[in-house]
């Protein structure tokens, strides 16, 4: 497999577009000290209010510009970390053209250094295969932190807070890719019409599936 340092022009076309062309590549991470890479094995794409011709109504930033999400309306290649729950910080790729927001959720992927950092960053993980599965695993694993860390540039490597990540991707898209709805997306978002998760097949990393509030019947229903 041969990689390349991500360059900002990749990264500057819809997220769904950019999404399926991050599987197989690596995310390298230095976190006070410790450096951890993850092969990327399962992401879901998010468009903000005006970015392409679908409305997502499960994105961050469906109803434009907050303080919150305003990482996905900068530049593509930064990374817009956010916190879960209160309590999960998860990963994304910002993507989009210029005046656009998006990204690019990093759903999971697989510990291939600094295994040994990740498991002390995520202590309740039996296995290796458990480390980044899922992308508050992923989050923790790689060492990123909302809020010091949301804005961390990865595709020009300057520090932030302690922090420095870099994105490689494959050269050549990998061949084995999946599609399907978002994972615990509520509502139309996490049904089909949204198929914006993408997957290496087979991958024992990715993570399982499981729907979100009302989007099973929703799904239905758009199949009625």
């Amino acid at each position: 497999m041969s990689l390349h340092p991500a360059r900002r022009p990749e990264l500057a076309a819809l997220p769904v577009d950019v999404a399926p062309l991050l599987l197989g590549g690596i995310l390298r991470t230095i976190v006070d000290g410790d450096e951890v890479a993850v092969r990327l094995t399962e992401v879901e794409a998010y468009h903000g209010r005006g970015t392409g011709t679908v409305a997502d109504p499960g994105s961050h930033a469906r109803m434009g510009p907050t303080p919150r999400n305003a990482t996905m309306w900068g530049d593509p290649g930064h990374l817009y970390v956010y916190l879960s729950h209160g309590i999960h910080s998860c990963v994304n790729i910002v993507c989009g053209p210029a005046g656009t927001a998006g990204g690019v959720l990093l759903r999971a992927g697989e510990i291939v250094e600094g295994t040994d950092a990740a498991f002390r960053r995520r202590p309740t993980a039996r296995t290796p295969r458990e480390l980044a599965r899922g992308p508050g695993r992923l989050g923790s694993a790689v060492g990123l932190r909302h809020p010091i860390h949301d804005g961390l540039d990865a595709v020009d490597g300057s520090a932030q807070d302690g922090a420095v990540a870099r994105l490689w991707l494959r050269d050549e898209p990998h061949a084995a890719i999946a599609a399907g709805p978002r994972v615990g997306v509520a509502g139309t978002a996490g049904t089909a019409v949204f198929p914006w998760r993408f997957w290496i097949e087979g991958d024992p990393t990715v993570s399982p599936f499981r729907w979100g509030r009302g989007a099973e019947a929703a799904s239905t229903a758009v199949l009625d």
